[in-house]
């Protein structure tokens, strides 16, 4: 994914590459010298041999099936050929036939394990590609623009094999300004994916539709009751989501936003940071539970300002003892970075605090820059 840390998006599976058939050659005929060599070393020439059999069995989990082929049936020839040229007594015969047989076998059966292998790599790389494809239509590679902003970050799911986590992000240009969306979904597994889902589908739709961010934010609670509708009849959990849905115009020097218990945007602007207030509403699927309506807040967005925007995968890092990443602090050091810089270095900043600790959540950090005015 373009401006973000993971290199979108096949990293957590690439096939093996083989070596070439020229390093390949020489690598045999090197083993197999050595073999010699330290067989008419020790006087065990024959017995030494055993050792080539290893050959084929690592060249089945690296070579092609081709050059797997040619490594058993080198092997197989010149354990076959050092066995019948040298002077063996009657009684060892059985014992060397033997052992050309369990080299045959062998090569036969690395051939064949190699066969395995390369399909089930492309099987696997196969199952990438469409995944790549669902995740390029779910979450739109970033950097993202519109006529109103330029929106960059670092998206990264808890399970680095996984292309999408329970972090959702989105950017709409609508006939009211641009929408932009964060949200954490509660829990983890493929049902907290399935709520992710449900609430960008929403998104996109209403976004467009929605001539007002508390009837969108309603859309998105709609859609996350829904779907819990649906996980309640399937025997998964229901869940909730915690979102940011903020809106900007390029006709005016502040931004709209409605907060529904997620982490509170911060605006950098001529080196200063402050949070952005704004009143906590219920996370999406909770509306029933409110005890007031939806409502809209606004702040400062001038030009040349900077939104960060987050979910608490960074608010919520710990350090070994403990103690929280201090946001507030580590940001100020680092208004010096451009937007698009910014979000990779507060991740790979936050990651240096935990330490050892490790991660325990799916982590999002949005960049939100105006494009320049006409």
């Amino acid at each position: 994914m373009a401006g973000s840390r993971r290199k979108r998006p096949v990293e957590a599976f690439e096939a093996i590459e083989p070596p070439g058939h020229a390093a390949l050659v020489l690598g045999v005929l090197a083993v197999t010298a050595l073999v010699e060599f330290l067989g008419a070393l020790s006087g065990s020439e024959v017995w030494l041999l055993g050792l080539l059999v290893f050959l084929p069995g690592a060249a089945s989990a690296l070579c092609t099936v081709r050059q797997t082929g040619f490594v058993a049936a080198w092997t197989t020839l010149v354990v076959t050929a050092t066995v019948v040229l040298r002077d063996v007594d009657g009684g060892q015969w059985l014992d060397r036939l033997l052992l050309v047989l369990i080299t045959l076998a062998l090569g036969v059966t690395s051939v064949y394990g190699c066969q395995r292998r390369i399909r089930r790599e492309h099987e696997m790389l196969r199952l990438r590609s469409t995944a790549v494809a669902m995740q390029r239509h779910i979450l739109h590679p970033l950097p993202l623009l519109t006529d109103d902003v330029l929106v960059n970050g670092v998206y990264e799911p808890l399970h680095e094999d996984r292309l999408v986590g329970g972090d959702i992000y989105d950017v709409v240009a609508s006939p009211w300004g641009t929408r932009v969306l964060i949200g954490d979904v509660q829990g983890k597994g493929l049902t907290a994916v399935g709520a992710a889902f449900a609430v960008i589908g929403a998104f996109r739709e209403a976004a467009y539709r929605e001539p007002t961010l508390t009837a969108l934010a309603d859309a998105l609670d709609a859609a996350v009751v829904r779907h819990n509708s649906y996980a309640e009849h399937t025997g998964d959990d229901e869940r909730f989501v915690t979102a940011l849905v903020i809106g900007v115009d390029t006709g005016t020097d502040e931004v709209q936003a409605v907060n529904c218990g997620h982490v509170l945007p911060y605006v950098m602007h001529e080196g200063t940071v402050t949070v952005a207030e704004l009143d906590s509403g219920v996370p999406l699927g909770l509306a029933e539970l409110a005890l007031e309506p939806t409502t809209v807040g606004w702040f400062a967005f001038p030009d040349g300002a900077t939104l960060l925007l987050s979910t608490d995968g960074l608010t919520e890092t710990r350090a070994a003892d403990g103690t929280f990443y201090p946001v507030d602090e580590r940001l100020a050091k680092h208004l010096d970075l451009s937007p698009t810089e910014l979000p990779q270095a507060l991740y790979d900043d936050a990651r240096a605090f935990a330490g050892g600790g490790g991660r325990h959540d799916d982590v999002a950090v949005l960049t939100v820059r105006r494009s320049p005015r006409l």
